[in-house]
């Protein structure tokens, strides 16, 4: 065929190509941190932070059922050790993910102004408060550790086989402070891809380490359910090394020096009266959980374990889904650090809508394919029908709760972070437990009863945080 004759590439073909080229660019400055929130066009700016942040959150969502794989493996004493020393992190946890909200909404406020040196001096001043409540938490956890895990109801075996998990756990947990803090400074910066790495590193390490120290294999010493919690320790302790020497070495962002480490009395104050109310959010919204479970105890242990079976499938959705909501807020701390709160606002409404893509998807296949994905777990048929139908329901409010966790995001990166405490303690302690109940005993719809005011739970709080949200007020927060 002659050149004059040759067939040209069709314009639908060439677009593809196209559209795959532009797709892979955006994943790799994605993976490779680059982007400005503030610039260009607004779905690849909010994808440059939420595909490493959505990354983040898959591999957090991975670790929480593999761990538990390798100790159940141990018996039931170890397993209830874990959990019982799981609800004592939850205090940890609390703090750490409160004082973060803080640290975020400072950073990213300042970067958006352009002030990286007052970024980096919140960021290490975070650091060094963080640093400082874990020191006096880990030193009471680690001595009254046997009797914390007896006042949460451990009997004598348990407590044999699981202070040593404890012990360390709660005495270590500077590097879950320190892990929590630093990440939510490079996401406020922007620099959601460090957050990725490292969170990917510690829990990598965590999985190798996990069997390896748990049952002995080759020349690592068999620590039993010890073990998990040494693994888990170095793992994240490995990690924080990592972020401190990006933050004084590499960082291009945030660059922390000698100067940034002395003790700023007046930005610490301002940064425990941002977290002190991040710390009631995220203590209202994980006291809920505790009050659906008491609810649902009342059915028997067969609904509990549904009960847990179901969370764990719909957290495997929401932590991702979480990710988008943590660009959110970074879309407008910094966007309102440049003057711009309308790009703010609009971005927090598309991300909303990238949301809405994601978990009204999961939902679709949680409710079609709760069968098979509860089959998975190899429970008894009365826990599988639980889990069933609690899945099922769930996933019906996963279309609401996209746009309300992106907005109670939003609020927390402009720094008001009281609006999301309010609707959280409205939507889940004065709506959802006391609808739970009503629902499950009076309106006699039993376990099913309590499924069901999650869903509605889920779109109460969207609706609430969409309408605050357009009022604007959150758009004159100061940080």
């Amino acid at each position: 065929m002659s050149p004059t004759t040759s067939t040209p590439p069709t314009p639908t073909a060439a677009s593809k190509g196209g559209r795959t080229g532009r797709s892979l660019r955006l994943l790799g400055d994605a993976l490779r941190g680059r982007g400005d929130p503030t610039r260009g066009p607004l779905v690849p700016a909010i994808l440059l932070l939420a595909i490493p942040m959505v990354l983040e959150m898959v591999m957090e969502s991975v670790f929480a059922v593999v761990d538990v794989f390798f100790v159940a493996r141990l018996g039931a004493d170890a397993l209830t050790a874990v959990g019982l020393t799981e609800s004592l992190m939850a205090i940890i946890y609390t703090g750490a993910m409160g004082l973060s909200i803080g640290v975020t909404a400072t950073v990213a406020r300042r970067i958006g102004e352009g002030n990286r040196d007052a970024a980096s001096e919140a960021a290490a001043q975070g650091a060094l408060l963080g640093a400082a409540l874990a020191a006096v938490l880990g030193i009471l956890g680690a001595w009254q550790a046997p009797a914390l895990l007896r006042l949460m109801g451990a009997t004598d075996s348990v407590v044999t086989v699981g202070v040593g998990y404890a012990r360390i756990l709660l005495g270590f947990n500077v590097v879950i402070f320190l892990l929590f803090l630093l990440n939510a400074a490079f996401r406020g910066a922007g620099d959601a891809a460090i957050a990725m790495r490292v969170l990917w590193l510690a829990n990598g390490l965590n999985l190798i380490l996990d069997p390896l120290l748990i049952f002995g294999i080759g020349p690592f010493p068999e620590l039993g359910v010890t073990g998990a919690a040494v693994a888990t320790t170095l793992g994240r302790g490995t990690a924080v090394l990592v972020q401190l020497y990006t933050l004084f070495r590499l960082s291009d962002r945030l660059r922390v020096t000698r100067e940034h480490l002395r003790v700023r009395l007046d930005l610490m104050g301002r940064l425990v009266r941002l977290s002190g109310t991040g710390t009631v959010q995220v203590f209202v919204s994980m006291a809920s959980w505790i009050g659906l479970v008491r609810v649902i105890a009342s059915f028997g242990s067969e609904a509990v374990a549904g009960y847990t079976v179901a969370i764990r499938l719909v957290l495997f959705a929401l932590l991702p889904a979480w990710g988008l909501g943590n660009a959110a807020a970074t879309m407008v701390g910094q966007n309102l650090g440049a003057g711009d709160p309308e790009r703010a606002a609009r971005a927090v409404w598309k991300a909303g809508q990238m949301n809405l893509v994601f978990l009204g998807s999961v939902g679709l296949l949680f409710v079609v394919a709760a069968g098979p994905l509860v089959a998975l777990f190899d429970v008894d048929p009365v826990t599988a029908g639980h889990a069933e139908y609690g899945l099922r329901i769930i996933a019906a409010g996963f279309p609401f709760y996209a746009f309300g966790m992106v907005l109670t995001q939003a609020f927390n990166g402009a720094g008001d972070a009281w609006t999301p405490t309010w609707i959280n303690l409205g939507c889940f302690w004065c709506w959802e437990i006391p609808l739970a109940w009503a629902l499950a005993f009076p309106a006699g719809m039993g376990p099913n009863g309590v499924f069901a005011a999650m869903a509605v739970a889920f779109s109460t709080l969207a609706v609430v945080s969409a309408a605050l949200f357009k009022r604007g007020r959150w758009a004159r927060a100061e940080v």
